[in-house]
């Protein structure tokens, strides 16, 4: 069996049905099956049970499912590896980011545009479960995240890059303050007030970490919302519906007049961040060089 065949059996797995994976591969149907049966009768074992057109991945087809993905990722990469050897940074670089961490994005790709400008960039936001799933298929390469790094796999999967923490600060409504030359306030003075949360049903670091300094103190904010997104939370402040506490980074997307941006008086307290990437990967030469752009 060969990587062309293993590239044969992998979008049929994909497609369950030999006739959409011979239009995916741009190939007549016959041959494909063709192939198919070759290659059971070289493993001697039935890869795909047949009902109808559709197939389904037998046990043994699943476990050549697994190894066929591990080796054509590393046959891939190693053919990006041997081409970047003689080649200049260039092409595209796939980059994930959480919603609460795109701030942090713009000023290190401007820089690497200026000193790269062969490279394209492939921008993808979401939540840490569905950025894992993206990177587990190499459809990116690099996160930036928030820590500790969720996802559906196992944290042993990944490096991970720690870049500097981001203090948290609490932001209001202007209206809410009364003197304008008031630039901190406590825990107990914004338990007082309605609050907006970031928090999904799967993602809920932040969250957590916030109200765990409250809770270290016999707070117990009323909670207004619950918000999938940094945009709609600060648009929540903005009109005057409650306040949150976010990571300072994340206000540098913003510049609203309505919204007041304060320190927190008696809790220093810490978001931690970093790059994260999958153990097991070949990171392109664009990668690395974007990496140590962050340690500039």
């Amino acid at each position: 069996m060969d990587m062309r065949q293993l590239r044969y059996f992998l979008a049929i797995a994909n497609e369950g049905q030999i006739t959409r994976a011979a239009k995916q591969l741009n190939m007549e149907q016959p041959p494909l099956s063709r192939q198919l049966k070759l290659m059971e009768q070289e493993l001697g074992v039935v890869l795909f049970d047949r009902k109808g057109k559709q197939l389904q991945l037998t046990q043994a087809g699943e476990s050549l499912r697994q190894r066929a993905l591990a080796l054509m990722n590393q046959f891939d990469e190693t053919i990006t590896y041997v081409q970047e050897l003689g080649e200049g940074v260039q092409g595209v670089l796939s980059v994930g980011a959480v919603v609460s961490c795109i701030s942090l994005l713009p000023p290190v790709i401007r820089r690497f545009a200026e000193k790269y400008p062969a490279v394209t960039f492939k921008l993808q936001e979401g939540d840490h479960f569905l950025l894992g799933e993206l990177l587990e298929n190499r459809d990116i390469e690099l996160i930036a995240s928030r820590l500790p790094f969720q996802s559906d796999f196992q944290s042993q999967h990944y490096s991970v890059l720690p870049l500097p923490s981001d203090p948290f600060v609490a932001i209001v409504p202007v209206a809410w303050s009364p003197d304008p030359e008031e630039r901190s306030m406590t825990l107990k003075e914004l338990a007082r007030l309605p609050f907006l949360t970031l928090k999904t049903d799967r993602t809920t670091g932040m969250h957590n970490r916030i109200f765990h300094e409250f809770g270290k103190r016999g707070l117990g904010p009323r909670i207004i919302s619950e918000c999938s997104s940094v945009a709609i939370t600060v648009s929540l402040v903005a009109s005057g519906i409650g306040i949150a506490i976010l990571p300072a980074s994340v206000m540098n997307t913003f510049a609203l007049s309505s919204i007041k941006q304060v320190t927190i008086a008696d809790a220093e307290f810490q978001s931690d961040v970093g790059l994260v990437w999958l153990k097991d990967r070949h990171l392109s030469k664009s990668a690395r060089h974007f990496m140590d752009m962050f340690l500039d």
